[in-house]
């Protein structure tokens, strides 16, 4: 069975005019049920345990500051998001619901969190829309229960994963691997393992040959026994953040390559849904929702 995690709480309401599509959370899910891809018994909700997962990568005093709601404007405008309780409980159950997906994946080979790829957090400051990083927490978790060994993390969102790079710089027990658009946020990118930056409206055919070079080689490197997906749909050409060229189809392929090569190589994996930013809803949502198809049929 494929379990997804989701929260009424990642749909958390933003001032009126705000860019980033909250309520896409909601709409995944919905979809997913409506058309009969997965039922209400594939989703489960994480719930709030306290800060001991956060903790696990993030800095005591970066958390009281969040708790307590004592960021200065400067970090707060850093982030993206005006602060308040609800979107720091929003964010710490992101990072429960990946970790306990993560938890499912090790028992059905695959889970998804239907919010997650908060990749920007770093330990101790968040940017980008990011407050914690849901994949270092899960990921930290795993290695610390001796559930894991060694973790790949595959961040194929348009933006550098670069919070989860600095996280790890100096584990070597976690590999991050992202390919993103070169010219594009954050500006000051931190180092992965292994970075591919990609030119501007890079389309299907550079993007896919990129992937499929190199996500072999670094299983066959690596020689990962769990994999943190990062997917994020906000590499489509009408995306406004992107800058890349990938269409639908190609995002799919995408996905479809990442999942085949788990499967084939029978590493669990637990993907995050990351950006999605199209004027169109309707398209992101749709995107994403490719990914929990494809996954319905391979592992099915």
């Amino acid at each position: 069975m494929i379990y997804i995690a989701f929260s009424p709480y990642y749909h958390h309401p933003l001032p009126e005019g705000h860019r980033f599509p909250m309520d896409k959370y909601t709409k995944i899910r919905q979809q997913l049920i409506r058309e009969g891809t997965f039922s209400k018994q594939n989703f489960f909700e994480p719930k709030l345990t306290g800060d001991d997962f956060i903790s696990l990568v993030h800095s005591n005093e970066y958390i009281q500051k969040l708790n307590s709601k004592k960021l200065t404007k400067k970090e707060e405008r850093r982030i993206g998001f005006p602060l308040s309780e609800g979107l720091v409980k929003r964010e710490k159950l992101i990072c429960i619901g990946n970790t306990q997906a993560a938890l499912l994946a090790l028992e059905n080979g695959v889970s998804f969190n239907v919010a997650g790829g908060t990749h920007h957090a770093h330990r101790d400051f968040g940017e980008g829309y990011c407050l914690f990083n849901d994949i270092a927490v899960a990921a930290q978790y795993l290695l610390n229960h001796q559930e894991a060994k060694k973790i790949l993390v595959v961040d194929l969102d348009v933006h550098q994963g670069n919070g989860t790079a600095s996280i790890f710089a100096n584990e070597d027990k976690v590999f991050t691997f992202s390919m993103h658009c070169e010219n594009n946020f954050p500006l000051r990118k931190s180092k992965s393992d292994l970075d591919i930056p990609l030119d501007h409206m890079t389309n299907d055919e550079e993007y896919l040959t990129h992937l499929t070079n190199e996500l072999p080689k670094l299983i066959e490197t690596v020689k990962p026994d769990f994999i943190f997906y990062q997917s994020g749909v906000d590499i489509l050409t009408n995306d406004k953040l992107g800058l890349l060229n990938v269409t639908k189809d190609g995002c799919a392929k995408r996905d479809r390559f990442v999942l085949e090569t788990a499967i084939k190589h029978g590493i669990p994996l637990t993907a995050s849904m990351g950006g999605g930013y199209a004027d169109n809803i309707d398209d992101i949502v749709d995107a994403h929702c490719n990914t929990y198809r494809i996954a319905k049929e391979l592992y099915s």
